[in-house]
């Protein structure tokens, strides 16, 4: 009898926690897949042959407010369309319409050169705005790693268009309003710890080829590291930025994000760090730490009107 009691007992919990499981899987499953009206592929510019692209993510419910996303990791992107809508679910959850931005990958476009059409991508975006439903004086920006770097850049150094120009996108800002992202490298002209540093003053090692024919003469160098490095370009107009970096990250270590933020401070403006514990180069649950981008984005894109 009490072995059938037991076995009655063991059965139920087994089946409880079968369920339990199910529905966690279930609930998980339903959060990183929102409901999204998509559109792959809109062209904002062309890079020699290449086309330039991104996408349109709308959700069921927007607020009215658009987060760009630069798909950017070693400064290579992906193809239109393969942006998952999983990754960008806090965002998308929160309302916010989000841009998945493409580019031509390094070594076929340079770094500057992918700064330039990032630039495009925000005048882009800000020229079409009212048709995404979106506030154009009110747009974010974020990305991790190379991502990271370009959405500096242009927190940095986006700004009013070319009144004259015969393009309409060209005459529309590139300025973004908040920053939000993830383990970014500041300052290429002093690589400091990371592993990429060969100690000779240059590009990362693994990356030479990424700043064109001229990126392994010194001379050269100097002007061009400075030029693509976000910690030289701080201005009192800086928007605030948001990083999430991991304290075990070799490849760029936080050392990047605190001279950052440093300079920042001495500029008067805010720059969050958020440091993950014995994290490195990313971490599995980042998709997670969307939900704090969110709510930066919710404070200082929608609260700040």
């Amino acid at each position: 009898m009490y072995l059938r009691r037991f076995l009655r007992w063991f059965l139920w919990t087994l089946l409880g926690l079968v369920l339990l499981v199910v529905l966690l899987a279930g609930s998980l499953w339903w959060y990183l897949n929102p409901a999204v009206q998509r559109t792959d592929a809109i062209q904002y510019g062309q890079r020699g042959e290449r086309i330039l692209a991104l996408d349109v993510m709308k959700p069921r419910k927007p607020n009215g407010y658009g987060v760009i996303v630069l798909v950017s990791g070693g400064w290579k992107s992906g193809e239109p369309g393969t942006f998952g809508r999983w990754i960008a679910a806090p965002l998308l959850r929160r309302g916010y319409t989000v841009f998945p931005v493409y580019h031509v990958s390094q070594p076929e476009a340079s770094v500057m050169e992918i700064i330039e059409d990032m630039h495009r991508a925000v005048r882009f975006v800000r020229l079409h705005a009212r048709e995404y439903g979106v506030n154009p004086d009110r747009l974010g920006v974020s990305g991790g790693s190379a991502g990271g770097h370009l959405s500096l850049m242009l927190a940095t150094r986006g700004g009013p268009g070319e009144p004259d120009s015969h393009d309409p996108v060209e005459k529309e800002s590139s300025a973004v309003q908040a920053v939000a992202i993830f383990f970014p490298v500041t300052d290429l002209l002093n690589l400091g710890a990371s592993t990429e540093n060969l100690g000779d003053g240059g590009p990362p090692k693994s990356f030479r080829r990424a700043f064109g024919p001229e990126g392994t003469n010194l001379a050269v160098w100097k002007v061009m590291g400075r030029e693509t490095s976000p910690i030289y370009h701080i201005t009192t107009n800086l928007p605030p930025v948001l990083i999430y970096h991991g304290d075990a990250d070799t490849l760029t270590p936080l050392e990047q994000s605190a001279w950052f933020q440093e300079k920042a401070r001495a500029a008067g403006r805010p720059v969050k760090i958020v440091v993950r514990r014995n994290a490195k180069h990313g971490w599995l649950p980042m998709v997670f730490d969307l939900r704090k981008f969110a709510d930066w984005f919710d404070h200082h894109l929608c609260a700040a009107r």
